[in-house]
């Protein structure tokens, strides 16, 4: 009996946790043959593929970002294999079983919740008596009828077999995202959330998690991701994992946790800023609105006021990458509560904010009570919100069209300083930025269309000349983009976004002076030791409408016209930005 689980994944660099745990748990009675696409991948080149294999049974692992694909692929997989026993799992189809069982005629079973014991124990009756009455959490059709078994008791995660150590993943492991988990469920009940439906946290073994972790950094693993819903719930245990990542990581791994804010201690920040080396551990934290009234509702309880104080901490130490999650859509927050929720989280300046909009996803308390807020959305996955009572259609759309410059201008760090003046000096708030800027992008057409990176500041260009007070700050705005834009240049550029402004004998005459006096720009420049040739080569002088040297030391802005001395490094990639008052070279 051939057995082969699989999934859809929604990027090639993810891996997926639940199938690999299904093999594990399989085996030894039953070799299971993993086989991971992904939700991009043609729906034909997946069943080929799968049709080539010549599988007995095949089980998917569905969520709300496959399903829908998922589903082309059996429908065509039955019509041509019709013998083909089809198993579905996952959070996906957990719940509402009975509607999975009435739209899915060509799967054969359906496995409700956590799938281990309970995808062993099918495999047992498929090769046996095949007497499916006798596994529990399942559901099938039988006889025309629909068959849903009794649930499984939760299974002790401290006697699962490990699922990071197959051969075929060796290969593969620096290239992808590990997911490792060391707990289930989660204390909260936040009712937009599946993770609320299970009540209670398990903890897997410790020391067997230990062991997995330096099997996957020994074996070459970079980026590692704990899924557990919160990991910081524990205080001790915490500690003595953070403890232990530290002590035993290997340079160049990271290490991402899903942290609940406002539980944090101080002390455990103060350790994390004491001993962590700069860039191990990075921290995903979702607040997804400041509304008192919105929390209530969904049962999530939050202190706004000391989850402020961890990120705060947090981004004071310099160690830690914070991305912050909001939610758009939750139970009455209409748009202007949704713009004080936006702007109370993007003052703690996270170095990434994701703006997403609520899914009314199956089982949850949210999706039972939809019609208390009078909420319409989408009747297929991902069960995205088109409205509600005090959220409009039009209002989604606003709120979308901040997301999409959200992402490149703040999330990708292509200008930090440009976007920081933007939203301190020029805009009333950062969220009128983002929102005015987001509807011109719009109004553009350019949410259509690809752009390289000159484009996005040639848009901003554009869009800032049609505000009227960006135009008073235009030639300083326009010197931090010229700065952002060379300072994340890896090698020098051939064609930059605007026309330099210092010709070709005035450059002449600012290097004939520093080769002259190359201390006026100070030790790091005279270490770099540059040839004549080095200069022509590798440096570009631009003029800016302020002095770069106040501006790093106060932020202020110094309206004084200087140059600045941009090195690309040709070796490492990296640029050297060395400000010049023009009053010393000239």
């Amino acid at each position: 009996m051939k057995i082969i689980a699989s999934t859809l994944n929604a990027k090639y660099i993810h891996t997926n946790l639940a199938i690999r745990y299904l093999k594990a748990s399989a085996a030894p009675e039953y070799h299971v043959e993993l086989a991971e696409y992904t939700i991009k991948d043609p729906a034909m080149n997946i069943v080929s593929d799968l049709y080539t294999k010549k599988p007995d049974v095949l089980g998917f692992s569905c969520y709300i970002w496959n399903i829908e694909e998922t589903i082309k692929v059996i429908q065509m997989l039955k019509k041509i294999m019709p013998d083909l026993i089809i198993v579905l799992g996952g959070p996906e189809v957990t719940y509402d079983i009975s509607y999975w069982l009435d739209r899915l005629p060509e799967v054969n079973f359906i496995v409700m919740g956590e799938g281990e014991e309970t995808f062993k124990k099918l495999l047992n009756e498929i090769k046996g008596d095949k007497d499916y009455k006798n596994v529990q959490g399942i559901g099938y059709i039988e006889n025309g009828k629909k068959i849903i078994n009794p649930g499984r008791n939760k299974i002790d995660l401290k006697e699962l077999p490990s699922p990071y150590r197959f051969e075929e993943d060796l290969p593969h492991l620096s290239k992808r995202v590990i997911y490792i988990e060391t707990s289930r469920g989660c204390p909260f009940n936040c009712q937009f959330c599946l993770s609320s439906i299970e009540v209670g946290v398990r903890y897997f073994n410790r020391e067997k998690i230990k062991d997995d972790i330096r099997f996957l950094m020994e074996h070459g693993a970079k980026t590692i991701k704990f899924v557990d819903r919160t990991f910081n719930i524990s205080r001790s245990y915490a500690m003595e994992m953070f403890q232990f990542l530290i002590d035993e990581h290997k340079p160049g791994t990271v290490f991402q946790f899903e942290i609940t804010g406002d539980i944090m201690r101080p002390e455990v920040i103060e350790f994390l800023n004491n001993n962590a080396p700069k860039g191990l551990f990075r921290f995903e934290i979702g607040v997804q609105s400041t509304n008192d009234m919105t929390n209530e509702l969904v049962k999530r309880r939050q202190n706004f006021e000391k989850l402020t104080r961890t990120v705060t901490m947090v981004k004071n130490g310099g160690k830690i990458d914070q991305h912050l999650d909001l939610i758009a859509g939750l139970p009455e927050e209409d748009y202007h509560s949704f713009r004080k929720t936006f702007n109370d989280v993007f003052a703690l300046r996270p170095e990434e904010l994701q703006l997403g909009f609520l899914k009314m996803l199956r089982g949850t308390g949210l999706r039972i009570r939809s019609k208390e807020h009078n909420y319409v959305y989408m009747d297929q996955a991902p069960y995205e919100i088109l409205g509600n009572n005090i959220l409009p259609f039009d209002d989604i759309v606003r709120i979308k069209q901040v997301e999409d410059v959200l992402e490149k201008y703040w999330n990708d760090h292509r200008m930090n300083e440009t976007i920081e003046y933007l939203v301190t000096h020029i805009f009333e708030t950062p969220f009128d930025f983002f929102q005015k800027f987001g509807s011109y992008w719009e109004e553009k057409g350019w949410s259509r269309i690809g752009h390289q990176l000159e484009d996005l500041f040639k848009r901003l260009q554009s869009f800032l000349r049609t505000e009227p007070k960006a135009m008073e700050h235009l030639e300083t705005i326009e010197g931090l983009m010229k700065y952002d834009y060379l300072l994340n240049q890896r090698y020098k550029p051939r064609k930059p976004w605007w026309n330099y402004e210092v010709s070709k004998d005035e450059r002449k005459r600012v290097f004939d002076i520093i080769s002259s006096n190359p201390e006026r720009l100070g030790e790091n420049f005279m270490g770099l030791h540059l040839s004549e040739k080095d200069l022509n080569k590798h440096v570009i002088v631009e003029q800016l409408p302020f002095d770069l040297e106040v501006y790093r030391n106060s932020r202020e802005i110094n309206r004084t016209s200087n140059y600045m001395l941009i090195y690309f490094d040709p070796k490492t990639g990296v640029s050297s930005i060395f400000p010049i008052h023009k009053s010393k070279p000239a």
